[in-house]
């Protein structure tokens, strides 16, 4: 069983990023991998600000990353680029903290006009920590997310399949058919 770290760079706990990186968590737990759910906002914000590397908040992190057989990371897009939450968490982590790692950049965003805010402003970081294989990554638009009253998502159906595209090129380049479990 592979183990995938979702990170959820969004300061925002019901954040439309937040609930669809949640959602997507579940298809890549029926497809056989171990999901570590990781919200960047729960980090302490001194150690965050304060570069304290050696809180144990940040060292836990580190070592969750350095388990990790694959990354799955989610951002909302402010003034196009990715979070500073996520910004300051990924300046923390070692240099080289994605090695050996398949990464899947996610990210949000109320306008098309920053759909490239994943090539050019979170791939090039990620790419610089190591990661081995970067996968397709995809920018959901905020309309196309619906909050439902108990927490679930819907998603419009064209993105929701290109999630699921994408969520399984990830799953496939982490070792495992994009089968689901429970129907094999």
């Amino acid at each position: 069983m592979t183990t995938v770290l979702s990170v959820s760079g969004s300061p925002s706990a019901s954040s439309r990023t937040n609930r669809l990186l949640r959602h997507l968590d579940d298809r890549l737990v029926a497809q056989g991998h171990e999901v570590i759910p990781l919200d960047v906002r729960t980090i302490p914000a001194q150690a965050l600000l304060g570069a304290d590397f050696r809180h144990p908040a940040i060292v836990e992190v580190t070592e969750l990353f350095a388990r990790a057989d694959g990354v799955v990371i989610a951002t909302p897009v402010y003034k196009a680029s990715y979070s500073g939450v996520l910004k300051a968490l990924l300046d923390l982590l070692p240099q080289y903290a994605l090695t050996d790692k398949t990464v899947l950049p996610l990210a949000t965003g109320g306008s098309t006009a920053h759909v490239l805010a994943i090539d050019y402003a979170l791939r090039p970081v990620l790419s610089s920590m190591g990661a081995a294989h970067i996968v397709q990554g995809w920018f959901t638009l905020d309309k196309d997310i619906t909050v439902r009253d108990d927490g679930s998502v819907a998603v419009v159906a064209s993105a929701a399949r290109a999630l699921t595209q994408v969520i399984d090129q990830f799953s496939t380049a982490l070792g495992h058919s994009p089968v689901l479990a429970a129907a094999g």
